[in-house]
């Protein structure tokens, strides 16, 4: 029968983008858990356990569309130095949380900086990223 939605899993996994590196690994935190169908993790994600027994593995690949998204040069932006607090502090890769006009806030990584402006980029640190993941299912609930 294998995992259907509304099942709550515990998976094991490792997350490699194409050139090969590490970009999360549930190795120290333990195995993750989630309900699938909840939208607790990505969709690509979600759908490769479907059907899943425990102890069986599976390697999936997540274009960019399926995980953070393509990567957008409208999500970047330069702003006057002066508008954001602490600025002395500022460095490049630094990640501030973003106030947007509907209130909400987004992280955004410091990508320039000039003695005038910052250079913001709020897309997700993995868009445009294809995402290539290791799956082994070790809980069904």
């Amino acid at each position: 029968m294998g995992i259907k939605i509304g099942d709550i899993v515990a998976v094991e996994y490792v997350g490699t983008l194409d050139n090969g590196g590490i970009f999360d690994s549930s190795e120290k935190g333990g195995p993750l858990e989630f309900k699938v169908g909840g939208g607790q993790v990505l969709q690509g994600f979600e759908d490769a356990v479907l059907g899943m027994e425990i102890g069986e593995k599976k390697n999936i690949r997540l274009e960019p569309s399926q995980g953070y998204g393509e990567y957008s040069k409208n999500l970047v932006e330069t702003i006057p130095r002066s508008s954001i607090p602490n600025n002395e502090k500022l460095t490049e890769d630094t990640m501030l949380l973003v106030s947007l006009p509907d209130g909400s806030k987004i992280p955004a990584s410091i990508t320039a900086i000039t003695e005038e402006t910052v250079t913001l980029d709020m897309n997700h640190p993995l868009a445009g990223e294809v995402l290539h993941f290791e799956i082994k299912v070790v809980g069904i609930n």
